[in-house]
């Protein structure tokens, strides 16, 4: 994506009353959201060591930042991408009940990244996982949970429309569900950032349904790894996948934006079954993928919420840098500015 320039674009909020209402976003979202799920909080690792299995592939190909560790004869440690499978290896270790998760602060460094107005070296997201009972991985369930977020979403914006009154809401009452497999039949000309691009604006904010798998079209609407999300599992509806994305409509920036990638989590059939389907079945081997495979994890729901992009968002702010604190090129910086975009 490249930059975006918002005509007349003006900040409402001051830098030092950013910072504020950063805050106040922050605290709050976490609590509700804990609250409507039923978590607590857990410490996150910064790192993991490289072998283990437990980073997050992403889309399978990205590289994560290495460094060796002198204290342990050089072995090799890699920054963390996200915590998706070291989530579900957690709610196996403190034996977390059906029904109940966790949830954690997450600060990962992406080198490969596009630098733009939502993309940014530094990502920071809360990291949550939930155990579910074999009988809840199903449709219904991934939408039940998926509505108790977006209700998360909306007390927050009204939350900050009390405290800063010029900041009016925009996000509609419910969330429409949608599948990726309809949006590729009813758009086969269009690209699927410009699927989301039309349905996002027409609805607000949407939840897309199977995400990973090959669509009618032979594409799949965007990468998933094959070792966290089930995409491959025929739901009640007789599409493949049981995960999915929140985007919501974002009316400063003019664009589909993503807030959340989420899902039910694979099964020991289904991880087999991606591997398979990815030609990546050495993967099996690693202590997680072996873990999962025999059995001794938990069945889970999870999923990620960007930090700085909700407050980028519930603060009608045009660019990420203007709520968090990274490194941007010389000239996006300088054109930012002239735009009345400051960058932290």
């Amino acid at each position: 994506m490249s930059l975006i320039i918002p005509k007349k674009y003006r900040r409402k909020l001051l830098p030092e009353t950013t910072e504020v209402a950063i805050k106040m976003i922050k605290e709050t979202f976490q609590a509700t959201l804990a609250q409507e799920l039923n978590l607590r909080r857990v410490t996150a690792p910064l790192f993991l060591l490289t072998g283990t299995g437990l980073n997050d592939d992403l889309n399978g190909v990205e590289h994560a930042v290495t460094f060796s560790i002198d204290a342990m004869d050089s072995r090799q440690a890699e920054v963390v991408h996200s915590l998706a499978k070291w989530k579900r290896y957690k709610l196996g270790a403190y034996g977390i009940p059906p029904g109940y998760g966790l949830y954690t602060d997450m600060n990962a460094i992406r080198t490969f990244e596009d630098l733009d107005n939502l993309h940014s070296l530094y990502v920071d997201q809360w990291d949550w996982e939930k155990t579910i009972r074999p009988e809840d991985r199903n449709l219904e369930y991934l939408k039940e949970t998926v509505k108790k977020i977006y209700d998360a979403l909306r007390k927050v914006e009204r939350l900050v429309y009390e405290r800063f009154p010029h900041i009016t809401p925009t996000l509609p009452e419910e969330i429409t569900f949608l599948f990726a497999d309809d949006l590729a039949k009813e758009y086969p000309e269009l690209s699927s950032k410009e699927r989301e691009a039309i349905v996002a604006k027409k609805y607000g904010a949407i939840f897309i349904i199977g995400i990973g798998g090959e669509l009618c079209d032979g594409k799949p609407h965007d990468g998933r790894a094959p070792d966290y999300d089930d995409w491959s599992t025929v739901n009640e509806a007789g599409y493949a996948g049981l995960n999915g994305d929140i985007i919501l409509w974002n009316p400063v920036l003019e664009i589909p934006f993503e807030i959340s990638s989420m899902g039910i989590r694979v099964s020991p059939e289904s991880l087999s079954r991606q591997l398979e389907i990815r030609g990546c079945t050495e993967k099996a081997s690693l202590t997680f993928h072996r873990m999962l495979l025999d059995g001794e994890l938990p069945y889970s729901i999870g999923g990620g919420i960007g930090q700085s992009r909700l407050c980028m968002f519930l603060l009608h702010k045009a660019h990420i840098g203007e709520v968090q604190a990274s490194i941007w090129p010389e000239e996006q910086i300088k054109e930012c500015a002239a735009a009345g975009i400051e960058l932290l």
